[in-house]
């Protein structure tokens, strides 16, 4: 008890990055200030040639981060909070940018003291002499997660390991010391990450094989399952950065903020290397395909780039895009296999996607908080635009229902297939689809992504279901 008490009067030093917060603010500024203007890239070896210490004070003079969002260790920081309020000198040591720890210091109010990266970068034996010099050898207890903390655990009291790396949990068991271990992942947060779920969307790249009635033959079949391995690899590695890019805005968002990247379940450093290896993979498998196809899929990558960094924020043209990349998959399809480029197929396609982009945006528009006349964050759409939204959403519907309607009464039908009259029964399957989603969104009955909703309403399924059956059937010979 005697040394519990005692132990009240040693300070605590406490590592930031990884420890107290489940994430790294280096990389969160660094996305956050390209995310403000991608031409800071161009700046940020320089400033890099000049120590890291350098690179994180460019940084934070031109960012600010809202501390109160930050995803806090909240077994641990409860810990602190304890300690705190037995009277114990807290102290915030760490390597990111002074002001980055100060905004966190002044959030929790619970540090009397902060020691953060100004003209050195302090970190690992830096971290340890300073902490020395303050407060004098074995005169402090730490808590840290890394291999960058192991100096510092050496120097001090006691070590505090919180959520540990591998080089942290192997000192942690010769050494001892308190542990706050981190919560087992299971597979959920990576599937989570790529956003398996969407892979449904690239099911398109099959549609043009499907109604050219070539599906059944093994090249085209193969070729439109390497380009659907090809644009799920892509557009995973695309989610993963726009995640980190919107790490600000998703945690404002009830449901965003448990993504994996969000949340700090997974790290951006790790984030970044899978990416970039889908990225290599649909790189690889694409060369397996004809060059009309890899124009396709860069073109995808280079949109949803764009879409990311700059026109998911532009009034109206983020849902032509959004409407753009589903059209993009049916081109796609239509390369890999050599099947001809058709006409009606793009239109009904860019009508019936923005009609469902459009969705998106009304759902958005319904959940926000934002007061007339102030934009929803991250969007360029106001409160007040809901109505015209959802107009101009469902005469997107009609238009697309209309231009099936016209491709069943045209030449081309009669001679693709043997009973075009069987797939009249499309113009109102496809009806009631959208006017459902529709429905259901103004009914706030909605999720965020309709075609997601689509896939998993087994209302939708059973009547697209039909729609297969009737197309099948209406080419039988």
């Amino acid at each position: 008890m005697n040394e519990r008490i005692q132990g009240t009067h040693v300070p605590l030093a406490v590592d930031l990055d990884g420890t107290l917060v489940a994430t790294d603010l280096l990389w969160e500024s660094l996305f956050v200030l390209l995310k403000k203007n991608i031409f800071f890239a161009f700046l940020l070896p320089v400033w890099l040639l000049s120590g890291k210490a350098h690179l994180k004070r460019e940084i934070a003079r031109r960012i600010t981060i809202d501390a109160s969002l930050l995803p806090y260790r909240q077994d641990f920081l409860e810990f602190l909070r304890k300690e705190h309020s037995r009277g114990r000198k807290l102290v915030l040591a760490t390597a990111a940018a002074e002001p980055l720890a100060q905004a966190v210091a002044a959030e929790l109010g619970i540090f009397d003291a902060v020691h953060a990266t100004q003209t050195n970068n302090l970190s690992s034996h830096r971290k340890a002499r300073a902490l020395t010099e303050h407060y004098g050898a074995n005169g402090f207890d730490y808590a840290g997660n890394d291999r960058a903390d192991i100096a510092v655990f050496q120097a001090a009291r006691e070590a505090i390991i919180v959520a540990p790396d591998r080089t942290a949990a192997r000192f942690q068991k010769a050494n001892g010391g308190r542990l706050f271990a981190n919560k087992s992942r299971g597979i959920k947060p990576y599937l989570k990450m790529l956003r398996v779920h969407q892979w449904l969307k690239n099911l398109l790249v099959f549609v043009p094989a499907f109604l050219a009635h070539d599906i059944s033959e093994p090249d085209i079949f193969m070729a439109a399952c390497l380009a659907f391995i090809a644009f799920s690899a892509a557009a995973s590695a695309i989610y993963i950065i726009n995640d980190i890019i919107d790490l600000p805005l998703d945690r404002q968002h009830k449901r965003k903020r448990n993504r994996p990247f969000a949340s700090g379940v997974l790290s951006i450093p790790f984030g970044l290397t899978v990416s970039a290896l889908l990225l290599l993979a649909a790189g690889i498998i694409s060369l397996y395909l004809p060059l009309a196809f890899l124009l396709v899929i860069a073109t995808y990558l280079a949109a949803t780039t764009a879409y990311s960094l700059v026109l998911k924020r532009m009034l109206l043209v983020d849902v032509i895009c959004l409407a753009a990349l589903y059209s993009l998959r049916l081109l796609g399809g239509m390369a890999a296999t050599h099947i001809p480029l058709s006409f009606w197929l793009m239109a009904f396609a860019m009508f019936f996607f923005l009609s469902l982009a459009l969705v998106k945006r009304y759902v958005e528009l319904q959940h926000s908080t934002v007061t007339e006349k102030d934009k929803i964050a991250g969007r360029g759409y106001r409160p007040e635009d809901i109505d015209i939204v959802g107009q101009s959403g469902v005469a997107s519907a009609f238009t697309a229902v209309l231009v099936l309607a016209l491709y069943i009464n045209s030449d081309a039908v009669r001679t693709l297939y043997t009973y075009p009259w069987l797939i009249w029964p499309l113009v109102p399957i496809v009806l009631y689809i959208v006017i459902r989603v529709w429905i259901l969104a103004h009914r706030k009955e909605m999720d965020d992504d309709p075609v997601v909703f689509i896939a998993n309403d087994w209302r939708s399924q059973l009547v697209i279901v039909i729609g297969a059956i009737l197309l099948f059937t209406a080419g039988m010979r």
